[in-house]
């Protein structure tokens, strides 16, 4: 078994549900000193519970918030020393045609997908660089292509893929790996929590969450890549599909995205 993440400091924010609280279990039982953050403070609570033996910090925050991903990050080095690997794992999605999408909507998927990843990773920046460390953004397929009524969920994943290649680019001398991951249909609550076009949580998923691939099997994969230092992690086969036809036949992918989304004209997942 390897022995990677014994005693190395990752911080995971979002870390209270799905993929997150799965890399949170997983990191746990590799021997890692867990720091987590989430708006959630029963759900936190919880995992402390559950780990109170465990070398796990945990932070109510808000990472559209600077403040409170400040508080997330200082308390972290406060408690462990430093921050060896970041995961960027906090988001949340929308499901509304633009037409009929209050554009608030828009600011607040960006404020927490993108200007979260931006806020925790530049306040963590010095002491993984400090550490030769990771950082990683968990993206989407959404981050490669566009995905209708999902403007602003793709809208901040182009912006998070983009923003780390260049902050890649910037590390390449430093000793630090910064890398993206893109998940496919997973299951967790991102779906049932996504907003609507008032910005109301949408409150059920349109997918079967039995077919999807499972936040450990997910949470596992991207630790894996973690541990060989990619560059990239594209998961699933439709995603590697996705990406691969619309590189190469986009006006083809566009139809056959349209038709994925929409059913006799109206949007359904």
């Amino acid at each position: 078994m390897s022995t990677f993440f014994q005693n190395k400091v990752v911080a995971v924010t979002g870390g209270s549900e799905g993929i997150g609280k799965a890399l949170v279990d997983v990191l746990i039982a590799k021997g890692a000193k867990v720091a987590t953050c989430g708006r959630n403070q029963d759900k936190l609570y919880d995992l402390q519970v559950k780990y109170s033996a465990m070398p796990l910090h945990t932070v109510v925050a808000d990472v559209s918030n600077y403040n409170d991903c400040r508080n997330f990050i200082d308390s972290t080095i406060s408690t462990f020393g430093g921050i060896d690997i970041l995961i960027n794992n906090a988001g949340i999605s929308m499901r509304s045609l633009l037409k009929d999408l209050d554009v608030d909507v828009l600011k607040k998927v960006m404020d927490i997908n993108f200007f979260g990843t931006v806020y925790c990773t530049k306040l963590a920046l010095q002491s993984i660089i400090e550490r030769q460390g990771t950082i990683v953004g968990v993206s989407s397929i959404a981050g490669y292509r566009g995905l209708p009524g999902r403007s602003g969920y793709s809208a901040s994943k182009f912006a998070v893929n983009g923003w780390l290649e260049a902050l890649r680019t910037e590390l390449l001398d430093e000793g630090v790996n910064v890398m993206w991951v893109c998940p496919g249909f997973t299951t967790s609550n991102i779906r049932n929590a996504a907003l609507n076009s008032k910005g109301e949580k949408q409150g059920e998923s349109p997918l079967d969450e039995g077919k999807l691939m499972t936040a450990e099997a997910c949470a596992a994969h991207i630790l894996t890549a973690v541990e060989k230092k990619k560059r990239t992690l594209v998961l699933t086969f439709n995603g590697k599909r996705t990406i691969f036809l619309n590189r190469f036949f986009p006006a083809l992918t566009d139809r056959l995205v349209k038709n994925f989304f929409f059913k006799k004209g109206e949007l359904v997942r």
